[in-house]
């Protein structure tokens, strides 16, 4: 069994806040604004079909959050909130200059995180490794008694 690093540390507390914190903003825009109001506010943004918008940002912040915070399925879970940082990006801090309230810095650096976490994985300390190791486990199991595996 691989021990944990400081690096496997690092990746999870990068993850289980970055996913937090997704959970909270998705958390936010299903319950307090709703779906409705954050189609409104797509369809002000210019938003190709701003319901459909809104349930796939909500989807991608509080489903990959949660799928973060746990470091499970973490690359796949990554992607759609990376896409959701760069549309935020471009579509409506960018104007705002960098800095905040109405810049881009922290959909920046949420953007940089989820593309980091998309490309490193959730560290050792992630559900995804555990259930990989169990795998290999069950595999290694099933070869010692003979059986075939896929």
């Amino acid at each position: 069994m691989k021990s944990i690093t400081r690096q496997d540390i690092g990746l999870a507390i990068i993850r289980m806040v970055v996913g937090a914190t997704f959970i909270a903003h998705g958390s936010q825009k299903l319950f307090m604004f709703g779906i409705p109001g954050v189609a409104g506010m797509m369809s002000h943004l210019g938003v190709p079909f701003p319901t459909h918008s809104a349930v796939l940002i909500i989807a991608a912040e509080l489903g990959g959050g949660t799928f973060l915070l746990l470091g499970l399925l973490t690359r796949l879970a990554a992607i759609p909130i990376a896409f959701s940082m760069l549309v935020a990006i471009l579509q409506v801090h960018l104007k705002g200059g960098f800095f905040l309230p109405t810049g881009f810095e922290y959909a920046l650096v949420m953007l940089a995180a989820t593309v980091g976490l998309a490309i490193a994985g959730g560290g050792a300390c992630a559900l995804d490794n555990l259930i990989a190791r169990r795998g290999s486990e069950r595999r290694e199991n099933m070869k010692s008694v003979g059986l075939r595996t896929a």
